[in-house]
C-alpha cells in the first residue's frame, strides 16, 4: 500500500513538472518566435541594428549632402548684392543661435565619469540618474556667456530635452549613458572658471566622487541641432504702427 502511494506521489510531481515546463517553452516561443533559438534570435536583431544604422548613415550624408547645395545656392544669390548679403548674414546668425549649424571656436571639455563602484557592497550610482547636475553644469555655462553647447555631441538648445529612460538619458531623442562630456565654445578662461569655482559644480560633482576632467582646448566642434521644430500653436505677434 505504502509502495502504491509513492507510485501515485511519484507521478502527480511528473505530471505537474510536465505542465510547467510546457509552459516554459510556450512562453519562450511567443518571446523570441517559433522556432527560434536565443542565440538565432540575437544575431537577428544584431543584424537588423547594423541595417539600420547603415540607414541612418546614409540618411545623414544625403541630409548633408542637400544642406551643402542649398547653402551654395544662397551664396551665390548674394554675389553682387550688398541687401542680399546682410541678409544672409543675418539668416546664418540666427541659424546659429537656433543651433541649425555646425560651429567652431575655443573653449573648455568637461567630462564626468561614474564613482568606481563599491567592491565590498557591489553598489554603484551614475550621472545619469543626477539629471539636475547635467542641467546646473549648462546653466553656470550659459551664465559664462557659452556661445554653444554639446552633450554628448547632442547640440544643446531651447527645444533639447534631456530626461531619464531607464538606465539611460534621452537627449534630443538619442540615447545617452555615462560618462557624460560636456563641451561650450566661448572665452575658455572664462567657462573655465565659472565651473572650477570654489564650491562649484566642479567641486560638487567631485564631493560625490564623481570623476571629473575638465580642460581648455582651441579648436572645439559642436554638432549642429538635427531636428526640425514646426510652429503649430505659436505665431508672430505683428507690430502694429502707433
Amino acid at each position: 500500500m505504502k509502495k502504491t502511494r509513492n507510485m501515485m506521489a511519484l507521478i502527480l510531481v511528473s505530471i505537474f513538472l510536465g505542465l510547467i515546463l510546457s509552459i516554459q517553452f510556450k512562453t519562450i516561443n511567443k518571446s523570441i518566435g517559433e522556432g527560434v533559438l536565443p542565440t538565432q534570435r540575437a544575431q537577428q536583431l544584431a543584424v537588423e541594428l547594423k541595417k539600420a544604422q547603415q540607414e541612418k548613415e546614409a540618411q545623414t550624408n544625403r541630409i548633408e549632402e542637400l544642406e551643402n547645395k542649398i547653402e551654395q545656392y544662397e551664396k551665390g544669390g548674394v554675389e553682387n548684392n550688398v541687401y542680399a548679403e546682410n541678409l544672409y548674414k543675418d539668416t546664418m546668425k540666427y541659424r546659429a543661435l537656433a543651433g541649425y549649424t555646425d560651429l567652431v571656436g575655443a573653449g573648455i571639455v568637461l567630462e564626468i565619469h561614474d564613482p568606481p563602484v563599491d567592491v565590498q557592497f557591489g553598489e554603484g550610482y551614475s550621472i545619469v540618474d543626477e539629471l539636475d547636475l547635467i542641467l546646473q553644469v549648462i546653466s553656470v555655462l550659459n551664465a559664462a556667456e557659452a556661445e554653444a553647447i554639446s552633450i554628448n555631441d547632442q547640440r544643446y538648445t531651447g527645444f533639447t530635452e534631456i530626461v531619464r529612460a531607464g538606465n539611460h538619458i534621452e537627449i534630443n531623442g538619442v540615447s545617452n549613458s555615462s560618462p557624460i562630456t560636456i563641451k561650450a565654445i566661448g572665452n575658455p578662461d572664462t567657462l573655465e572658471s565659472a565651473l572650477a569655482i570654489k564650491r562649484g559644480i566642479v567641486w560638487q560633482l567631485r564631493n560625490y566622487d564623481y570623476i571629473v576632467h575638465l580642460t581648455q582646448d582651441t579648436n572645439i566642434t559642436i554638432p549642429k541641432y538635427r531636428k526640425v521644430k514646426e510652429f503649430i500653436y505659436a505665431s508672430p505677434v505683428e507690430e502694429t504702427m502707433n
